[in-house]
């Protein structure tokens, strides 16, 4: 990453919408905002499957879910966040798992880079299936888009939901049901 570019592209967005580059608040911002960009946009140039490592051994063969997991990324067209988080399901074939934080991992490493929520979801599930070959994975983001919140159509508080399913869970409509009552929160009887 150019922090300098970064600077400097930060210098000119300030200068075109009449900001004063000497004003005590904004003096130090072209500095911040590259600092800022090295940490938000840091899955740029990563290899998520790097972090999949498989652990041997086990025999698990039932659904493997995480839920709930906070993620932001920004919108590739307005470079304005979007926040919400992402639930990732799957059931290991031939004891390939994975430990539980290197989901979340992969989850964090691709929203790290402008993005759009449909292709976010796509990689996440893409993959999870290219590094663990399971019987499936499913994938489900929810989140809130600040460039439709604050700007345009103006309806904060719109969640957008994206989901991709593959092998078991869309082939097996009771393991896909059964995925999206824990997805949910709800307990069997």
């Amino acid at each position: 990453m150019n922090k300098d570019k970064i600077e400097r592209g930060v210098k000119l967005f300030l200068e075109g919408i009449g900001e004063n580059l000497e004003r005590i608040g904004i003096k130090e911002t072209p500095a911040r905002v590259a600092r800022m960009c090295e940490d938000i946009l840091a899955g740029i140039g990563e290899d998520p499957r790097e972090v999949l490592t498989i652990l041997r051994g086990e025999k698990h063969d039932e659904i493997i879910l995480l839920r709930d997991i906070p993620l932001y990324s920004f919108c590739e067209h307005h470079l304005l966040p979007f926040l919400g988080k992402a639930h990732i399901a799957y059931v290991p074939k031939e004891g390939r798992i994975t430990g539980l934080s290197k989901l979340a991992r992969v989850i964090d490493l691709l929203s790290k880079k402008l993005q759009v929520q449909e292709r976010l979801t796509t990689q996440i599930a893409d993959v999870v299936n290219d590094a663990l070959k399971p019987k499936g994975v499913m994938v489900i983001i929810e989140a809130e888009h600040l460039c439709m919140s604050i700007r345009g159509i103006k309806k904060p508080g719109t969640t957008t939901v994206t989901s991709v399913v593959r092998g078991i869970f869309r082939n097996n409509p009771a393991t896909r049901a059964e995925a999206m009552d824990l997805i949910k929160g709800l307990r069997k009887q």
